[in-house]
């Protein structure tokens, strides 16, 4: 792409426009600017909702996939695919499930993280390798994050995915992007210019956060990872974690936090068997079958 067509192309992106709210963004105060990006930030959570059946449809999808043994792979440059790799790696201590569950791409690879890497996001073919360096295939879900949604990188991730037969979405924060006429599903976050010019880490950015904690968040618990609204397969790796799994088990089965510590104690800190021996008087073998029946789910299981 030619210079004259980049600022062509940059010059038609509401991303890239200048704010009329911030154009003395350099004589205001600290006080002044913080509160004039708290105004701007108002703006995300309206986006947002206008998006909420595109993002709906991208759950049921991912639910599908994961059903299937499929998993969900995010791919971004920059920011979103900091983001990206920010939302897959809470995903194992949150949820119980394994790392290679919610996988993060992003352009030049982990050193990306975090130095930038020049020309990464052009590269097509790295997208590709990338991909099948993972193995993705038709069962898994591609979610590709781009602020622009012009980001090459991506795009070339999402047309793969897509010659596969992989479910593809894609998280954009301009209207009519290459990204959401290449995807399947099109989730566009319309936040508006950026406090400081062209800053999509801003505005764009916690859109994307907030739509990626709904992806996740939202197909976890229809795949039975909480019990009401508990964390119930947290992995109780630390004393936090211990502690919170104590908090857990009391929350759910209303004892003391003795009774909680003796029942994760039988049962190996699993806290959903925990849950279900409490209130059931189970085993923790008896448990562990009811939830092997059931999908994970404690409502389930504690009916029968």
């Amino acid at each position: 792409m030619t210079t004259s067509h980049l600022l062509h192309t940059l010059n038609q992106l509401i991303t890239e426009q200048r704010n009329k709210h911030s154009m003395n963004l350099d004589r205001l105060s600290a006080l002044e600017i913080v509160t004039l990006m708290n105004q701007e930030d108002k703006q995300i959570p309206i986006a947002i909702e206008q998006c909420l059946p595109q993002i709906a449809q991208a759950v049921d999808n991912i639910v599908t996939a994961f059903k299937q043994g499929g998993r969900l792979i995010y791919i971004g440059a920059g920011t979103s695919g900091r983001l990206g790799i920010l939302d897959a790696s809470e995903c194992p201590p949150t949820f119980g499930v394994s790392s290679e569950m919610v996988k993060g791409l992003i352009a030049g690879g982990e050193h990306a993280i975090r130095h930038p890497v020049e020309g990464a996001e052009d590269n097509t073919k790295a997208a590709i390798t990338d991909l099948q360096s993972i193995e993705f295939s038709a069962r898994d879900i591609l979610v590709g994050i781009a602020a622009s949604g012009r980001t090459p990188y991506v795009i070339s991730g999402l047309e793969y995915a897509n010659q596969l037969g992989a479910t593809t979405v894609a998280i954009v924060s301009n209207p009519q992007s290459h990204m959401a006429s290449v995807a399947n599903i099109a989730i566009e976050t319309i936040v508006g210019a950026e406090v400081l010019t062209g800053s999509s880490r801003l505005k764009s950015g916690t859109a994307q956060k907030l739509v990626l904690n709904m992806l996740t968040t939202a197909s976890m618990v229809l795949i039975g990872k909480c019990y009401q609204n508990l964390m119930v397969d947290v992995q109780a790796s630390n004393e936090k974690l211990r502690a919170r799994a104590i908090r857990i088990v009391m929350q759910a089965t209303d004892c003391s936090a003795e009774q909680a510590e003796r029942v994760l104690i039988a049962a190996d800190y699993q806290t959903k068997v925990a849950i279900i021996m409490q209130l059931s008087g189970k085993t923790k073998i008896e448990a562990e079958g009811l939830l092997v029946q059931n999908q994970g789910r404690i409502a389930t299981s504690l009916s029968q």
